[in-house]
């Protein structure tokens, strides 16, 4: 099928249904996507706090941490890039 052109994935009629008119799918998803992204800063800040209190100094805490938040910080850049509409 590769004469074929790719179609974007709708989701099923009866999903769409139940919607209000004004919310559009693009938008559930980004919100969805920024309620995952409150969630794992809340507990990346617990699970540093946790670590830099118990870890008894350990040199590896920061570049760990500091690894930890730029490969995610990354990871969500990437994930709402495509969900912004200018």
């Amino acid at each position: 099928m590769t004469d074929q052109p790719l179609h974007p994935f709708s989701p099923p009629a009866s999903l769409i249904a139940f919607l209000p008119n004004s919310i559009s799918i693009g938008t559930l998803v980004q919100w969805a996507l920024y309620i995952v992204f409150a969630f794992w800063a809340i507990y990346t800040l617990v699970a540093i706090y946790h670590w830099l209190k118990y870890s008894h100094a350990s040199w590896v805490a920061f570049p760990a941490i500091a690894a930890h938040l730029f490969i995610s910080f990354a990871l969500m850049a990437y994930a709402l890039s495509g969900t912004i509409n200018v």
